[in-house]
């Protein structure tokens, strides 16, 4: 060994105190010194050394799901001179949970003198490495460890090295976010109680003439079919005549004055003749009239419609000029136009229009439900479907059964049986029958909405999309794509989507977008809470460091659902609420 070495030794070792230090320790000394320089050598040429917890950060710690996954990044530093040059590390992230365990995708960090592409490790001044691990999140893994695995290699010999734990637990609110909690798209009924007959007659007159002539009253057909309507009522126990209500102009020509009288004089003829024509029938009804002196808007739309050949220009000083008696003077001036404005248009717009308006008398709420105990084929599809909705769940399946069975084009009684089989966890019987909807009608906007639902609950997130797609009809869109959006880890967008909707899953979209005063208040205007609303009310308490809200709001939730206790305890999101945990 080299003098100077072994002084220095000495030296350490407070033995060199100078020229006449005794040889026997000196040789002593020395011995040990070579030792330890050929056990250096020995280790560097060996195994590496196991790597701690200490050389590795994981972020986020605890794991947090998202958008289905539970992801995270790992950070590695190699201390100096540990990576030997001719070495190899595998490591694998292994998601350990009471069940199983599930292994994420392998990384490889290597030596200098290795040849290859994976991640490469300095041996004198070490370093650090990155890599992702990504889990398919399932419910098992809320109470996991993320533990690494290590295959290692020198000089082509391999071994293992001791496993290492980096992370506890997954918190997995996102999950709390279930399509099984969404409202099923309902097909509406469309019943309305009384529904109106309309009937319509025109009643034509002469160029500047308020005289109604028999051609176009008591002998014209439309008129005969409009009075032989009003008086049928008097022998239908369900109809009733409501009245007339009537309208009179002028043809837009001439001065403004003389068509306003024109009108005037127009309806009190056609009022004097509909009056006669009530009393000699003995029906009740009131005449409402209204007058327009000139009618442009008809004038607009009969030339718009018409084959005349400069029609353009007409709409044109339609469209630029609003005084009346300078538009009609100018439309005069378009003389080629004119003559056939005259002779087709003109005419048309020097009428009374009569209205009549029949009430038909719709079933009452009771006799409806009458009906259905006594004489059901008496019943029409809107008015079953709206007696469904109104139903108990026994009476409801029995009525959608029915329709179904009576009404088999109509889709809606078949949408809503699988709808209500849905909201009683009969998810089989409600997927047939969505399905069997979309074979006769692929786009069926409800169906289409509620297989997305479906795909949802099969994790199927391409699926669910694709269904929606087909569905933007439904006013329950909003509240699905919120939930689909959500479980895709896209919160900002699932808070737009839910809008005002007031549900379990929109508290969570806000919660997991950090708004927690509005999570609050969806939370507690919910219409029908359930165990899992104040489940989600302790979440909130908790991310908002209320230790009274956590115990007050698990209370409650866990007496509505026991099962909540295992869970609560073993949340995450509870981590430090360790003593309201303890008294619950």
């Amino acid at each position: 060994m080299h003098r100077s070495i072994i002084v220095k030794i000495l030296i350490q070792n407070n033995i060199y105190q100078n020229s006449t230090t005794n040889f026997t320790m000196i040789k002593k000394v020395f011995l040990t010194a070579g030792a330890a320089v050929m056990l250096a050598a020995v280790t560097s040429c060996g195994k590496l050394d196991p790597l701690t917890a200490d050389n590795f950060v994981c972020n986020p710690n605890p794991l947090v799901e998202e958008g289905g996954q539970v992801n995270a990044t790992v950070t590695v530093t190699y201390p100096e001179k540990y990576f030997n040059k001719k070495a190899s590390i595998t490591i694998t992230p292994v998601l350990e949970y009471a069940t199983g365990e599930t292994a994420g995708t392998p990384v490889t960090f290597q030596g200098e003198k290795i040849s290859g592409n994976d991640q490469e490790i300095n041996y004198k001044y070490g370093g650090t490495g990155t890599f992702r691990c990504s889990f398919l999140y399932k419910d098992e893994m809320a109470a996991s460890k993320l533990r690494l695995d290590f295959d290692a290699e020198v000089k082509g010999k391999p071994y293992k090295l001791p496993s290492v734990y980096i992370a506890d637990g997954v918190i997995a609110t996102e999950s709390l976010c279930s399509a099984y909690g969404n409202t099923p798209a309902y097909a509406k009924d469309n019943f309305v109680k009384d529904t109106f007959d309309k009937y319509i007659a025109t009643m034509i007159y002469q160029y500047q003439s308020t005289n109604l002539r028999a051609s176009e009253s008591e002998k014209k057909q439309e008129v005969k079919d409009m009075q032989a309507a009003i008086t049928a009522t008097k022998n239908q126990d369900r109809r009733e005549f409501e009245g007339l209500d009537m309208v009179s102009t002028a043809s837009p020509e001439g001065a403004y004055s003389l068509n306003e009288r024109l009108a005037a004089g127009r309806e009190k003829s056609s009022a004097a003749y509909l009056n006669k024509f009530l009393k000699k029938a003995k029906m009740q009804g009131q005449i409402t009239p209204e007058q327009i002196a000139e009618d442009w808007e008809g004038f607009k739309e009969l030339v718009e419609n018409s084959s005349i050949q400069d029609k353009q220009l007409v709409l044109n000083v339609l469209s630029r000029i609003s005084d009346p008696d300078r538009r009609e003077q100018e439309i005069r001036n378009l003389s080629a136009a004119y003559k056939e404005l005259a002779d087709e248009i003109l005419p048309q717009l020097r009428y009374s229009k009569v209205t009549a308006t029949v009430r038909n008398i719709g079933h009452t709420d009771d006799e409806i439900a009458d009906l259905w105990k006594t004489n059901k084929d008496e019943l029409t599809v809107e008015e079953l479907l709206y007696l469904a909705n109104k139903s108990g769940n026994d009476v409801k399946e029995a009525i959608y059964k029915y329709t179904q069975n009576k009404f088999g084009k109509d889709l809606r009684a078949a949408n809503d049986l699988a709808d209500l089989y849905y909201t009683q966890g009969k998810y089989a019987e409600a997927e047939n029958l969505w399905k069997s909807i979309l074979n006769k009608d692929a786009n069926n906007p409800q169906a289409n909405l509620n297989m997305g639902l479906v795909a949802m609950n099969n994790g199927d997130w391409q699926a669910a999309q694709t269904y929606l797609g087909k569905a933007g009809d439904c006013v329950e869109y909003g509240e699905a794509m919120g939930t689909l959006l959500t479980n895709k880890g896209q919160y900002a967008q699932a808070v737009q989507s839910f809008g005002d909707v007031k549900s379990n899953n929109a508290a969570v979209a806000n919660i997991l977008n950090k708004n927690y005063s509005a999570a609050k208040s969806i939370l507690d205007a919910v219409k029908d809470k359930n165990a899992m609303t104040y489940y989600l009310a302790a979440i909130v308490a908790a991310r908002t460091n209320n230790a009274t809200g956590v115990g007050e709001n698990l209370r409650k939730a866990i007496g509505m659902d026991s099962s909540l206790k295992n869970k609560a305890l073993n949340d995450l999101e509870f981590a430090k609420f360790a003593s309201t945990l303890n008294n619950l």
